[in-house]
């Protein structure tokens, strides 16, 4: 047979086999898959616990002593010996008004006070010459009035001594009025000039502690008027913390009670523990809440104006905590690792709270009794079995 031959039978074979072999049906195959990796770690159990619940009250820090320093008199101002930030001690010289106008006050007041007495001396030598007259018309009217009961004067002449005595004993009176209202003024005339030498030491104006400039109201050249602020001085040894507490909250704190004040400005720095010292016996009408007042211990880094925050103790309250160990956070996403019955680790979205040390208050997507991973490792991803090794 030829090679032609054998080619033309070889095809329809083929063909026939190819069709037969199509019919056959082929049985899905049993290969396992492959069983999910297993990562030990400590698995523990949401329940709800109970907390301190604690109001944060937003407060001011402040000098527990603070001036503020004032001319008594008007003047111009001379001299300002210090600037903010400056450190005095008490008795420093710390602003010099000019003194011209007190002492030319000074110098009327002394002039007052010399024509004041000068009267004085003439009220006196006045009602001494009355007093002088008196005497003489006393004695006068005893003798006609003993005349006249002899009939030896008559009565015209008794009546003018009588007369005489009466005019007399007035004169005296006015006199002796006189010299009260000379040293009336000769004491207001001393307390003008004892005022004067008063406002001439005002002129001066020193510390009246040890502290520090904080504020400077006034420069060389401006004139100060009585009761014009020109420093604002605080007092050195200490700082304090004011805040506002609602009505009912009030029953949460009591004086010399100690509570934790935070200072976010002091980074790194643990909360500052302050002494309740003043509790204000009356609310705000508007906001309804009293002032509190803690005493700080001295802290060099404190300084007045500062925010701060204390967290004050009002009662306890149930909650779902989790430690912070157990957060997972992926971008914007804050979850947690759930454990199913079959020990496999389900990725969960949740919602935290407040914090507490090294434990966060969960809001959403927890439940009392789910099974969580305390801390997860890096390796750990959604579906691996975990295997509990607490």
């Amino acid at each position: 047979m030829g090679k032609k031959s054998l080619l033309t039978m070889c095809i329809p074979l083929g063909i026939i086999c190819l069709l037969m072999g199509c019919n056959e049906k082929i049985e899905p195959g049993t290969t396992e898959k492959n069983a999910p990796v297993t990562i030990n770690t400590a698995v523990a159990v949401a329940d709800i616990s109970n907390q301190p619940f604690i109001y944060e009250a937003l407060g001011t820090i402040t000098a527990q002593n603070a001036s503020t320093l004032s001319g008594k008199i008007m003047g111009t101002v001379k001299a300002v010996n210090v600037k903010e930030g400056d450190a005095v001690v008490k008795g420093d010289v710390l602003v010099i008004l000019d003194e011209r106008q007190v002492a030319a006050g000074l110098r009327r007041s002394e002039a007052g006070l010399t024509e004041a007495r000068r009267a004085e001396n003439a009220a006196i030598s006045a009602r001494n010459a009355a007093q002088a007259g008196a005497d003489l018309a006393r004695a006068t009217y005893k003798r006609f009035k003993k005349l006249f009961q002899e009939e030896s004067a008559t009565r015209q002449e008794f009546e003018e001594a009588e007369a005489r005595h009466l005019q007399a004993r007035a004169a005296l009176a006015q006199a002796h009025a006189m010299v009260s209202a000379a040293r009336s003024r000769v004491q207001q005339a001393k307390a003008a000039v004892s005022g004067a030498g008063v406002s001439k030491k005002d002129a001066t104006i020193i510390a009246p502690y040890n502290g520090t400039v904080t504020a400077k109201m006034i420069n060389v050249g401006d004139l100060a008027s009585p009761g014009a602020p020109l420093l604002t001085l605080e007092k050195t040894g200490g700082f304090q913390v004011e805040f506002l507490l609602p009505e009912h909250h009030l029953q949460a704190v009591q004086l010399n009670q100690k509570m934790a004040v935070i200072v976010p400005a002091l980074v790194n720095t643990p909360p500052i523990i302050g002494t309740i010292e003043t509790i204000a016996p009356t609310a705000d009408e508007k906001s309804r809440s009293f002032t509190v007042k803690m005493v700080l211990p001295e802290n060099a880094m404190l300084r007045s104006g500062m925010f701060s925050r204390v967290n004050i103790p009002v009662g306890e309250d149930g909650m779902l905590l989790l430690p912070e160990s157990a957060r997972i956070t992926q971008g914007q996403l804050t979850g947690y690792f759930m454990v199913d019955e079959q020990n496999i680790a389900r990725f969960r979205l949740m919602r935290t709270g407040r914090h507490f040390k090294d434990q966060m208050e969960i809001i959403s997507g927890v439940k009392p009794g789910t099974r969580y991973v305390v801390s997860p490792p890096r390796e750990l991803k959604d579906g691996m079995k975990v295997e509990d090794k607490s």
